[in-house]
């Protein structure tokens, strides 16, 4: 369905592909250093060493074997899975910023995370386990909660067979603010759960194992694909719907598919790693910036820069008060409310 608009709405950048593998460097740099980091610190060469050695590419260092067990069993999932979090979480909100036309746009804004709050919350309050699957309740109750949320917003702003944006974001704030009524109320009532409640609604990547990354791949390659076919059609639509229309876009067609799409990352990745805020918004933003609102760039180039940031934001997470653990959604609320703030400010002067 990526129809012809894309043609007519600018030109692709000569250099393009080297930028982007210019980043894929830098998110290689990034699971090198939160590798390295933690309560016991290992100088990168190390850290290059055992990977090679354990990928038979060099053979064995003389660094001890208890530091092969904290990179290869502790630490690589985990930053396996904070690169594909911060990927998921990156491209969605490039896609919801540009289907919103609205740079304050981020994956959360028509409640995928208070839909995910409320599976996540109710399974833990219950106390549910799926012991069969080698993980608890919490992740698919969680991405339940959230695409039942996205239903839910979807269908109260359809009007006669098409959704408007403002409609989905209005109804988007009205459906998150009962679900956080009803997380609230369910932790009122579960008084013995509170700490594991609250530290999951913080985000975090403390539970990641081969497991949770295997989840959730491929959903972020998959989501990826599909979104990158629509790139075209979200540079159409940053002039309007009716211009979008002119030039060829499906526009209600596009619209589900990437309101689907980046709902089904944002849902996957919450349901891993619990709510960890602002990278949605901060890292597309961020990007745009700097190279422009052209979305076959700026999308790949979201995920990319989204998985390092949140890689290194939970390095750091590790190792301010190490060797006890700092939720890594507070560091990206430290990072991201300033620059909300900014946003907000610029907005208002640019009125």
């Amino acid at each position: 369905m990526a129809g012809p608009a894309g043609r007519a709405v600018g030109v692709r950048r000569p250099g393009t592909g080297r930028r982007l593998l210019l980043l894929g460097a830098v998110v290689v740099a990034a699971m090198v250093l939160g590798l390295g980091l933690g309560a016991v610190r290992l100088p990168p060469e190390e850290v290059v060493g055992i990977l090679a050695y354990r990928w038979g590419l060099a053979v064995r260092g003389e660094w001890p074997a208890a530091h092969e067990t904290i990179i290869l069993e502790l630490r690589l999932p985990r930053v396996v899975l904070g690169a594909l979090v911060g990927g998921a979480l990156g491209i969605a909100g490039a896609t919801f910023q540009g289907l919103f036309r609205n740079p304050m746009a981020d994956p959360y804004v028509i409640g995928v995370s208070s839909g995910a709050a409320v599976g996540a919350v109710a399974t833990m309050a219950l106390r549910l386990r799926l012991p069969e699957l080698g993980i608890g309740w919490v992740p698919p109750m969680a991405f339940v909660g959230a695409l039942g949320a996205v239903l839910l917003v979807y269908n109260l702003a359809r009007v006669n067979g098409r959704v408007p944006v403002m409609a989905l974001l209005l109804a988007g704030v009205a459906v998150a603010a009962l679900l956080s009524a009803v997380v609230s109320l369910m932790i009122y009532f579960t008084a013995d759960r509170v700490g594991h409640i609250v530290f999951w609604l913080m985000g975090g990547l403390s539970g990641a194992n081969w497991r949770t990354a295997g989840l959730l791949l491929p959903y972020v390659l998959g989501g990826a694909a599909a979104l990158s076919l629509y790139a075209r059609d979200l540079n159409a639509m940053l002039l309007g719907e009716e211009p979008a229309l002119h030039l060829g876009v499906p526009v209600e067609g596009v619209k589900r598919v990437l309101l689907l799409v980046g709902s089904l990352l944002t849902a996957a990745a919450v349901a891993v790693s619990g709510i960890i805020g602002f990278v949605g918004l901060v890292v597309p933003h961020a990007v745009r910036l700097v190279a422009g609102p052209d979305h076959r760039f700026l999308l790949p180039a979201s995920a990319l820069v989204g998985g390092a940031f949140l890689v290194l934001a939970d390095a750091l997470a590790r190792t301010l008060l190490a060797p006890t653990e700092l939720p890594v959604g507070i560091l990206t609320a430290l990072a991201g409310g300033p620059f909300f703030l900014y946003l907000l400010r610029r907005r208002r002067m640019q009125l």
